[in-house]
């Protein structure tokens, strides 16, 4: 156990330029030296979705070093949490080894990061390879359904999209539906289940995503970038949705996020990238 002393901490609100209105982040920036026992320990007492702790890398090619905590557990990899890191890390001092790009180490390797031309704020991560895709099995099927109080005839697919949080993907008609959702927690046990659905042509976002992980100690997530970037893999991969397309979330708990999400077809930037912006609203010191 090391011994306490002050360490530089913020919380963030990421998917937001508004505060408030995203999901927020706790990041320990003077991570070096807690133990995973406190580490967990913050993160409970925070109760956000996430919390992070920043540290030296270990691969040559990275500029830090995260750990991603929800209050049930660590994470390999998470999408708001990689964003706001970011964030935090660059308001310390940190400068990128390479010009236009940051390099996170987390549990899943290396994730690129990069600033979003015409928002000062707004920061994009490059998704993850999938570690799990294709339809969903048939009892897992059932499972989401009765977890999702719905039946066959009002779910379009079921597909595994994991980057690394496990994530489940259930699109269905339209996003009133999936606003509509009001879940039986117990019943999903062991299963982290991403919901979308389409909103109307010409409105202010395109789709809306609810994200249910009760079994990391919070029921619905309220903005949700890991999930984002596996359902655009796949939709996108698809045909089902288009190169660039804004996603809404967090409406059910209050929050207005919005994930702007882009293909990049060829070139340095090739690959699915999720964007948001992120908000400061707290910058102080903790005692660990």
């Amino acid at each position: 156990m090391s011994v306490p002393r002050d360490r530089r901490t913020v919380v963030l609100d990421v998917f937001t330029a508004e505060p408030l209105k995203g999901n927020p982040l706790a990041v320990v920036v003077d991570a070096d030296g807690l133990s995973d026992a406190q580490m967990a320990a913050y993160a409970r007492w925070t109760n956000l979705s996430e919390t992070t702790f920043l540290l030296p890398p270990t691969d040559p090619e990275a500029d830090y070093r995260v750990r991603i905590f929800t209050p049930g557990g660590e994470l390999p990899f998470a999408g708001h949490p990689t964003l706001g890191s970011c964030q935090a890390w660059r308001d310390a001092g940190g400068v990128p080894r390479q010009a236009g790009v940051v390099v996170q180490e987390c549990g899943v390797g290396l994730v690129r990061v990069r600033q979003v031309d015409g928002g000062s704020n707004r920061l994009a991560f490059a998704a993850p390879p999938l570690r799990r895709s294709g339809p969903a099995e048939p009892e897992v099927v059932a499972q989401a359904l009765r977890a999702l109080r719905l039946s066959a005839d009002a779910v379009l697919q079921v597909e595994w999209v994991d980057n690394g949080p496990g994530w489940l993907g259930v699109r269905l008609h339209d996003a009133a539906a999936v606003r509509a959702l009001v879940p039986d927690y117990a019943a999903m046990r062991g299963l982290n289940v991403g919901v979308v659905g389409a909103w109307p042509a010409g409105g202010a976002v395109d789709v809306e995503v609810r994200a249910f992980v009760p079994d990391l100690g919070v029921p619905e997530d309220p903005v949700t970038g890991s999930l984002n970037a596996g359902l655009a893999q796949w939709l996108i991969g698809t045909g089902q949705l288009p190169v660039r397309y804004v996603a809404g979330q967090g409406q059910a708990l209050g929050r207005d996020g919005r994930v702007h999400v882009e293909h990049i077809a060829e070139g340095d930037w090739a690959g699915v990238w999720i964007a948001g912006d992120v908000t400061r609203c707290i910058a102080g010191t903790l005692r660990l």
